[in-house]
């Protein structure tokens, strides 16, 4: 589809959901620069979040980083751990919230999430003038997710694109004399 190039573009992108959509699936990691200038598709971004979770992993900072480098503004929270060692760690009330305080300044939100929880947002946004596009691993996606969108991306069709190949380590041989 051929994007408008005045409309004001949003990008939420629930870093959680598509990290283990891409774990389960194929064994890899997002490339999360990749989906920012496709899904943008050359329209002007007036901001582009990415939510993470904080687990207290070395190289989640480099991640993260990562993700600023790549064009997102990062907004983080640790995660909750329960008595008897559950965890939990999710963005999707502060996602919404983002959006919704957002929402004046954009003519489309971009949800960069599979999560079938975000399908009364997507209802609400568009019934206050909004096209609302979402991208994600169509098989891990909520079907009434897709089914609510005005566009469906799906990351599925693209996974050279949208996955990290992973890095091959070179071995240094020395020879003896």
């Amino acid at each position: 589809m051929v994007k408008n190039a005045n409309q004001r573009v949003g990008v939420f992108v629930d870093v959680q959901n598509m990290y283990y959509s891409a774990r389960h699936l194929y064994n890899s990691k997002v490339n999360f620069s990749n989906i920012l200038k496709n899904v943008v598709g050359g329209r002007p971004v007036i901001r582009a979040l990415a939510y993470v979770i904080r687990a207290s992993f070395p190289e989640e900072q480099f991640f993260f980083d990562a993700l600023q480098h790549a064009g997102f503004e990062v907004k983080s929270k640790d995660i909750q751990i329960f008595p008897g060692g559950a965890k939990k760690g999710d963005w999707d009330v502060g996602i919404a919230m983002d959006i919704i305080r957002m929402a004046p300044k954009l003519d489309v939100i971009i949800l960069v999430s599979g999560d079938g929880d975000f399908v009364d947002l997507v209802d609400y946004l568009q019934n206050h003038g909004h096209r609302v596009e979402v991208a994600a691993f169509g098989r891990s996606t909520s079907s009434k997710l897709t089914a609510e969108a005005d566009e469906f991306i799906d990351l599925d069709k693209g996974t050279d694109e949208y996955l990290l190949k992973p890095r091959v380590r070179s071995r240094v041989r020395t020879t003896s004399q």
